[in-house]
């Protein structure tokens, strides 16, 4: 099932992909063996998912503003992506176009709002990770190729010219060398990248909150915690099985080490793929986010 929030893909090469999580339909309760399944899944999705927010140890600022001021985004057409659908609320708003000094919270409800923007914000903050990465290799035929690139319809002008091109924050050599140290253990399910090969949305908009919090002083251990938070809420069947696979060897959610989680050998396409088929994947009471 396809969210309505999420901006359409219109280039995808290179073995990029732009994954669309799967939204689960709730199950069948109606004897005691669904019902005491139902209740399992729920206290996992609980532990992976949590219905409060949580907050992350970022703070956004006017970066919404500036984002809009170098044409980065195109404020008539992104409010229109919501407003269309009814969902654009007033915090969504004060995101975009205000200040917020406190500390940003995911939701299963924002996740896909918040992946929007900081995917404008990887795709157009000036690094080295995309003028001299993977995504600038001559096999691909230019980084324009790509899903993070070709997809981003919300800029002013041809996306392009938004590529790495903006300073929103000035990063450290040590902050600079953090960030590409732990995008290089980021990888999705989407595809067999890590996020310092941001080819899809989720890698480019996990790079731009991987700058954010570098720039704001978190700590390696941090982000590597708040990544996988993150994913999950961006992948939540994933993570969800991820976790279901680890219980059934005995280690809770809350015990996992996020930096192994988040490696090739769990968060990656083909590592996943093997975690899924060794495992019953659960099944949601209720929709995601579903990206």
């Amino acid at each position: 099932m396809e969210n309505k929030n999420l901006i359409p893909v219109a280039v995808i090469v290179a073995g990029a992909m732009l994954s669309l999580a799967v939204l689960y339909s709730p199950q069948d309760s109606s004897n005691k063996t669904a019902t005491v399944q139902s209740a399992s899944v729920s206290a996992l999705e609980e532990a992976v998912l949590p219905s409060a927010h949580i907050l992350l140890p970022v703070s956004w600022g006017d970066l919404g503003t500036k984002l809009i001021s170098a044409g980065v985004i195109d404020e008539k057409k992104f409010k229109a992506l919501y407003q269309e659908q009814g969902q654009f609320t007033r915090d969504y708003e004060n995101l975009l176009s205000g200040i917020n000094n406190g500390k940003l919270a995911i939701t299963e409800d924002n996740a896909g709002y918040l992946l929007n923007l900081f995917w404008a914000l990887g795709l157009a903050n000036s690094n080295p990770i995309l003028s001299s990465g993977e995504m600038m290799n001559e096999r691909y035929g230019g980084a324009q190729n790509f899903a993070s690139t070709g997809g981003w319809t919300m800029a002013v002008g041809n996306t392009m010219d938004h590529y790495s091109r903006h300073k929103f924050f000035d990063l450290t050599a040590e902050q600079q060398a953090l960030v590409d140290k732990v995008s290089r253990g980021i990888y999705r399910p989407c595809c067999a990248n890590s996020t310092h090969f941001p080819d899809c949305n989720h890698g480019m908009a996990m790079l731009g909150l991987l700058e954010l919090m570098a720039s704001q002083e978190v700590s390696e251990q941090d982000m590597w915690k708040t990544a996988l938070i993150v994913n999950s809420y961006w992948f939540p069947d994933t993570y969800l099985t991820i976790a279901s696979y680890m219980k059934g060897r005995g280690v809770e959610w809350k015990d996992v080490n996020p930096q192994e989680i988040l490696g090739a050998n769990y968060s990656s396409a083909q590592g996943y793929a093997k975690i899924a088929a060794e495992v019953v994947k659960p099944q949601r009471q209720q929709g995601s986010c579903g990206i």
